[in-house]
């Protein structure tokens, strides 16, 4: 097949076995080490490669070795704005080590995320599970098979998996303390997913919050700012609390939106606080109390985390990235 104009030919790596004057398949076990082979053909090989200008296919020198140069990532929603800071920090480790990164999402369905999983590890090296939904029997089964694999906020106790998250629960104990702080004694939490360790953790420190001096009654609500704008309606009608805090900063908004709708006075009649101080470029936004942690460094840290298990194996003992507090305008004393 004639060549595109100003295209120079491509060297395969015919034409430096050629060159070198050994077979292809020297050639490919000296660029490849998977085998001994004479320093001298080693040396013939190496300057014909460099007198040629041969680049080697580098997925096809991982494949030969068993590996694949890629890491695999599932998250559960794409559209979750909390995602695209910890992919990018991800993405940049596994570059910086020579690999890509291959990324899939659940769509916040526990049924499909053990396929999902075990999809990636059969074109990936290693796996990072961002949130996990599935049941811990599903994630024992899967961390079982050797493949190296670490978990992003999700901690298992008794699972021997190298896990990195956040400390949710301890960010939810600043922000239960600040609302307590300003006298609060009521609060309704718009729950996130059901199966969500990180809204159990939220809701486990509510036990803490009673020391505080205050109450937080549970409402069923969701992850976006669409289920915190229908889940705010029947707090409003029928609780007695004087703050409204959710699961993360879209529900919060989402809250906030049905609120400013019905003329409902932020902070003056409810206090709103958010979680994640997610990265949005909205005035509500900016003015919203929330809680946080660099989202760019846990990413790094998880890369970091999977990429050591990869080559040295890694500790499977927890790490827990403490969270700040915002205090904004959102948040104030409860009504009188």
């Amino acid at each position: 097949m004639p060549q595109r104009p100003g295209r120079s030919p491509r060297i395969t790596i015919s034409d430096v076995s050629t060159a070198a004057g050994v077979s292809a398949a020297t050639v490919s076990r000296v660029l490849n080490g998977t085998a001994r082979v004479d320093p001298s053909l080693v040396d013939r090989v190496h300057d014909a490669v460099a007198l040629l200008g041969y680049r080697p296919n580098a997925a096809a020198q991982g494949l030969a070795r068993g590996e694949w140069g890629t890491i695999g990532v599932l998250v559960p929603d794409l559209a979750n704005p909390y995602f695209p800071e910890v992919l990018k920090a991800v993405s940049a480790v596994a570059r910086a080590h020579g690999r890509r990164m291959m990324v899939m999402e659940s769509d916040e369905d526990p049924a499909v995320e053990h396929d999902l999983v075990e999809d990636l590890m059969r074109c990936c090296d290693g796996v990072l599970l961002c949130s996990p939904r599935m049941p811990r029997a599903d994630l024992a089964e899967l961390t079982g098979r050797k493949h190296p694999v670490v978990l992003f906020n999700r901690i298992v106790p008794g699972l021997p998996v190298p896990s990195i998250s956040v400390d949710f629960h301890g960010g939810m104990t600043q922000v239960c303390g600040h609302l307590a702080q300003l006298g609060h004694r009521r609060a309704a939490y718009l729950s996130g997913p059901s199966a969500s360790w990180a809204n159990a953790e939220r809701i486990r420190a509510f036990e803490a919050a009673r020391a505080f001096g205050l109450e937080v009654e549970v409402v069923e609500c969701g992850a976006t700012s669409q289920a915190g704008y229908d889940a705010v309606m029947p707090v409003l009608e029928s609780s007695d609390a004087t703050a409204i805090l959710g699961y993360n900063d879209l529900v919060a908004l989402g809250a906030l939106a049905r609120m400013r709708e019905l003329g409902v006075d932020v902070p003056a009649a409810y206090s709103v606080v958010g979680f994640d101080d997610i990265s949005l470029d909205l005035v509500a936004h900016s003015k919203l109390t929330t809680v946080s942690v660099p989202r760019d460094e846990l990413g790094r840290r998880a890369g970091e985390l999977l990429e050591q298990l990869l080559v040295n194996g890694a500790d499977a003992e927890p790490a827990y990235l403490p969270m700040t507090l915002h205090v904004r305008d959102t948040s104030g004393p409860p009504r009188g």
